[in-house]
């Protein structure tokens, strides 16, 4: 589930401000989400884990969406209609129709550092799966020439057609006759039908060689897939062990992967943030993300 920052009242945040000063507030709340034990990592793991920090762009990502959490009639009204439709309608596609709920994975330069790149690095194409708004697709975007991207929901294609990438349903991506220099799966692997079928349609439809997957999983690992309203188990889904977080990256790592023919190149910790509602002002969970490239057959 979702976990979110309580502090709706401007009463109580006046008084917390005299309490103690915001800076450290968001120290001390922030601390874990970076947080790693690299020795209980497996031993093939451990040289490829990136130590990641709250930086700017994820500050201002955090100011956006509590000034947001702040509009009373906007919140109110984003509540009634979420109440009437999810019932029938995807909470992906109601965030979609009112504009709410974006998402935030990584900044540009936590972007470069996992992939080892410098700000001018360019390539050719770009493949976003599950792209929702396009919010994250931008970041990544600015070094390729071809964007192209998938997502299910209606409302959420809508906003990708305006940013003007090349939407591809969600069987035609592997049969374009191309590949991809970068295949970005963002916090999709545990909410599709068949994810280690997926993984290697990525591993499959990558660049030879230079071609790499950026991949996001939130853990513990909990599959579910939404459908109209409701959420239910995927056919399939895969096994990972351990129960810390360290645990399930290296299971990730040495078991999962592998089975799709894939290596991991670099891991970090990061969060997996999303704008709030009237009741919080952003929702955090914990991911693990990875760049991956494909072993050598």
């Amino acid at each position: 589930m979702w976990t979110g920052k309580y502090v709706r009242s401007p009463l109580v945040r006046s008084l917390f401000s005299n309490m103690v000063s915001e800076e450290d507030a968001a120290s001390t709340e922030t601390h874990g989400w970076y947080h790693c034990c690299p020795d209980l990592l497996g031993e093939s793991v451990q040289p490829l884990f990136i130590q990641s920090h709250l930086d700017s762009d994820t500050k201002a990502f955090l100011k956006r969406s509590v000034d947001k959490s702040s509009w009373l009639f906007t919140q109110l009204y984003h509540s009634f209609v979420s109440t009437v439709l999810s019932p029938v309608v995807s909470r992906t596609s109601i965030n979609g129709l009112l504009g709410r709920g974006s998402m935030f994975v990584f900044s540009e330069e936590q972007f470069r550092q996992l992939l080892r790149i410098g700000p001018e690095w360019k390539a050719e194409r770009l493949l976003d799966l599950g792209a929702g708004d396009g919010g994250v697709t931008e970041v990544m975007g600015a070094h390729f020439s071809e964007v192209y991207a998938t997502e299910v929901s209606l409302p959420m294609k809508w906003h990708l057609q305006r940013r003007n990438y090349k939407l591809l349903s969600i069987d035609e991506w592997p049969q374009m006759g191309f590949q991809y220099d970068l295949i970005s799966c963002l916090n999709l692997l545990d909410r599709c039908e068949d994810p280690l079928h997926l993984l290697r349609d990525m591993k499959q439809s990558l660049v030879h060689g230079t071609g790499r997957v950026i991949l996001a999983a939130v853990l513990p690992f909990q599959p579910y897939v939404e459908v109209g309203g409701k959420w239910q188990r995927p056919k399939k889904h895969l096994t990972i062990e351990g129960k810390t977080w360290e645990d399930q990256v290296t299971s990730l790592s040495n078991e999962v992967f592998r089975r799709a023919g894939l290596e991991v190149e670099a891991v970090t910790r990061l969060p997996y943030l999303c704008e709030g509602d009237m009741y919080n002002d952003y929702y955090v969970l914990d991911d693990a993300v990875f760049v991956l490239k494909a072993l050598l057959d």
